[in-house]
């Protein structure tokens, strides 16, 4: 198995249908796909410009845990991206962007670290890719502007094999701290700075 690196979100849950409008707006202008039309918990409906396990067909959230989309996204072109583009990627579109591929992602709408947030996770493809998130700050960059403009409260690069997760983003500003990390020992302590999700 290759690597899997991702970006990882968290938010309140009444954040999660904003998130995905946004994420909406990182799509490549035109897709062949049929939009995919979502059912969240609690009634919202948004339709969006990605597939489910590679279906278009509806998807209802109300009585499920989670929803997978795979998703494409733009993102600014940096030397990093640029040299990945070379090697079998997408050029660079008249505004710049590009596109890198598949970007999974898998909506919690109850967290692994905390039940009162969910999480947006979002995962390369590729080891290529999963090499490209570790490098380039462009996409970096984009999940941490995700972050902040959905209102999130954390968000964390993992190479999910174990190795200290890098914290991005926290409570409203870009950071570089590590869980393991003098801050944070563990996972408990990051969380523990996140403020009650009711408010």
């Amino acid at each position: 198995m290759g690597l899997i690196y991702g970006y990882d979100i968290y938010l309140r849950p009444r954040n999660v249908a904003r998130a995905l409008a946004n994420l909406a707006g990182l799509a490549p202008p035109a897709r062949a796909v049929p939009p995919l039309e979502v059912t969240l918990p609690g009634g919202d409906r948004l339709v969006l410009p990605f597939t489910s396990r590679f279906k278009s067909d509806p998807v209802d959230c109300s009585t499920s845990g989670r929803l997978e989309l795979d998703t494409s996204l733009m993102f600014d072109v940096d030397d990093a991206l640029r040299e990945y583009a070379q090697t079998g990627g997408h050029g660079p579109a008249a505004d710049g962007r590009i596109q890198i591929g598949y970007v999974y992602a898998t909506i919690r709408f109850e967290s692994l670290l905390h039940p009162g947030y969910a999480s947006v996770e979002c995962w390369a493809a590729t080891s290529g890719m999963s090499r490209l998130f570790a490098r380039s700050g462009n996409v970096r960059k984009l999940f941490t502007d995700l972050t902040a403009d959905s209102g999130g409260v954390c968000c964390l690069f993992d190479t999910g094999d174990g190795a200290p997760e890098q914290v991005c983003w926290l409570n409203g500003e870009p950071t570089r701290e590590t869980v393991s990390g003098p801050r944070f020992p563990d996972r408990r302590a990051l969380v523990a700075t996140w403020a009650d999700p009711e408010r």
